[in-house]
């Protein structure tokens, strides 16, 4: 099976050089351009990421904490993840699968707007979530919010997945289990009519996979650098939920036969 895969801009923050880089570039700062993608064919409609919620204010209140007023994000009208489904005469209800990778908030926050689909995310990271109490990276509460933590638990449970580390949402569709950013990061596969697509948070910029340089806020380096081999060796377009470089590389928002995205330059 064969997809089109769409980026969806969703919203902007700035970061400080070493978040991005692994013990590099202290005087910078980064933009992050927060990306969701829309997986679509043969009647599958399949979100990565659903995006920060509507109410951006407790996430940037978390954020602008520990990184201070500049880190909060940014979004312009029409920009949260439902509106910009509706433009695309997507509904809602006929998402059928979200792959969730991290669990964080601007990914997890909007999973209660689809009611059909089948909801992935890594049988790691929901372990993780579950056993730990203490961690300086992943606190609870900036991973899931409670109303979503609920709908999950209760509502929704029959919809969720759990993703062992190798896995397959539907033929042409698969994931595996990534690490090095969170315990809940994975990389996501889609077969397109263009290549091979992969999607992934496990780091943040072209340039991170090009001179395999670790992301600063990485949890296990080891990890990073195996998601380097992989990600090089098996695709043709690597994307990931942060590169505002992706933005102009792709002008047609668009990888597959639909939408005639191949990288321009």
């Amino acid at each position: 099976m064969s997809f089109d895969v769409r980026l969806l801009h969703v919203g902007d923050g700035d970061v400080p050089g070493p978040e991005v880089y692994w013990m590099s570039d202290w005087d910078q700062w980064y933009r992050l351009a927060f990306q969701a993608f829309l997986i679509q064919g043969d009647g599958i409609n399949a979100l990565v990421s659903t995006g920060p919620a509507e109410d951006l204010t407790p996430m940037n209140d978390q954020w602008a904490s520990f990184l201070g007023e500049r880190a909060a994000m940014r979004r312009e009208p029409g920009q949260w993840l439902p509106d910009q489904l509706r433009t695309l005469a997507v509904d809602p209800a006929d998402i059928t699968h979200v792959i969730l990778t991290p669990l964080q908030l601007y990914t997890t926050s909007n999973v209660g707007h689809f009611p059909n689909a089948e909801i992935c995310l890594a049988e790691r990271g929901w372990l993780h979530f579950h056993r730990t109490k203490r961690h300086p990276h992943d606190n609870r509460w900036s991973s899931i919010p409670p109303d979503v933590l609920t709908y999950l638990t209760h509502d929704a449970w029959d919809r969720v997945r759990l993703l062992a580390d190798e896995d397959q949402i539907v033929p042409g569709l698969r994931t595996w289990w990534a690490g090095s950013h969170h315990r809940a990061s994975i990389v996501v596969e889609a077969d397109t009519t263009e290549g091979l697509v992969t999607i992934t948070d496990a780091y943040f910029t072209q340039r991170n996979l090009d001179e395999r340089h670790p992301i600063g806020i990485c949890e296990n380096i080891y990890e990073a650098l195996a998601v380097f081999d992989r990600v090089s060796r098996v695709a043709d377009h690597t994307l990931t939920l942060y590169d505002a470089d992706q933005l102009t590389r792709y002008p047609s928002r668009v990888i597959g036969g639909r939408g005639g995205g191949t990288a321009s330059g």
